[in-house]
């Protein structure tokens, strides 16, 4: 009997300390990721290489913040002389990489994971994309040129070295 007392007390005594914890909230880095926040029209020119022919690409992107405000939601209908289709990806901050993260999935079967930095108004993502049956080095750059529009390029690498334009425009705000 004394040791179920015991085992109720601990109980009530964590499950006080649990009551009293706040819900941990987003740090000054995941904020920055409000930049992105709304509803964008992207469009680019698709340069010819291991993508494609080439031609134009647009896509309608829709971001908002998921509850709790740590990651960015972006659902994204994109058209393009390669395909149209449909993409879903979420952006966030590592502490323990101390880097941003992107992770996106589309409805072509495919997935990647991109890591990012901030430096001012660009930001810079970088991933090891899946081309074929090789590996390439991708680099996604934004140049913010107001709050509502910025620049684009996305560059491949076979090594990280040399990179190549494979996809450049503007992302306009609605």
């Amino acid at each position: 009997m004394r040791r179920v007392a015991i085992i109720a007390g601990l109980w009530l005594l964590a499950t006080a300390a649990l009551a009293q914890t706040e819900a941990p909230k987003p740090g000054p880095e995941v904020k920055k990721l409000d930049a992105m926040a709304g509803s964008w029209l992207v469009e680019g020119d698709i340069k010819p290489g291991p993508m494609g022919p080439g031609g134009k690409m647009s896509e309608d992107e829709k971001c908002s913040w998921m509850d709790g405000g740590f990651f960015l939601v972006c659902n994204v209908d994109f058209k393009s002389t390669i395909g149209n289709g449909y993409g879903l990806g979420i952006m966030g901050y590592s502490t323990d990489d101390k880097a941003y993260t992107y992770h996106e999935f589309n409805s072509w079967g495919e997935s990647m994971n991109s890591k990012g930095t901030v430096d001012g108004d660009t930001w810079t993502w970088t991933s090891d994309e899946k081309m074929g049956d090789k590996i390439m080095k991708g680099r996604f750059t934004m140049k913010f040129t107001s709050p509502s529009a910025y620049n684009f390029a996305y560059e491949i690498s076979p090594d990280g070295s040399k990179w190549s334009v494979a996809v450049d425009g503007k992302a306009t705000k609605k």
